[in-house]
């Protein structure tokens, strides 16, 4: 059964094994995918309010890998390997989303949809199960992480918008 809910015009929705997250950003579609993808940009907004990152390598092609650590408020760290398998600038990355010595814990599909001056941003997160998607969102908070994330993109974006 989905499980929808809209709020900081964030949209969520669970259904079994997918975690769908959309959001219109008021910035153009090229800008939001560079802020997605630039080394320099990355620090300032991924992951949740909060949480830091330290990237030891990021090279956005296919088969390309970003490494980083997400340091939590709390001082835990989190390693993150991301490994892209399909990216066609400025419309669409593909990426398998790892960590600890696990290549793919789930796929992520990102969308980047031109809509008037705005970017409809979706980024649906495909779990091995819906178990394991419930555990991320029960003890980890991926549903307001993401909105947490998308609320710093925003803000990042407003910085550097001509």
């Amino acid at each position: 059964m989905a499980e929808e809910q809209a709020v900081n015009s964030t949209f969520t929705s669970v259904n079994n094994n997918e975690l769908l997250v959309k959001r219109v950003l008021n910035a153009p579609r090229e800008l939001v995918y560079q802020t997605w993808t630039d080394p320099e940009h990355l620090p300032h907004w991924w992951g949740p309010r909060g949480f830091t990152i330290t990237t030891h390598e990021i090279d956005v092609r296919p088969g390309g890998v970003w490494h980083y650590i997400m340091h939590g408020p709390d001082g835990v760290d989190y390693d993150n390997k991301i490994t892209y398998i399909e990216v066609i600038n400025p419309e669409r990355l593909v990426y398998s989303h790892g960590g600890d010595g696990e290549d793919e814990q789930f796929r992520v599909n990102v969308t980047f949809a031109v809509q008037n001056n705005k970017t409809e941003l979706t980024m649906q997160s495909i779990f091995k199960s819906a178990a394991e998607l419930e555990m991320v969102i029960k003890e980890y908070g991926a549903i307001e992480g993401a909105k947490s994330t998308l609320d710093r993109l925003e803000e990042q974006l407003a910085k550097i918008k001509l």
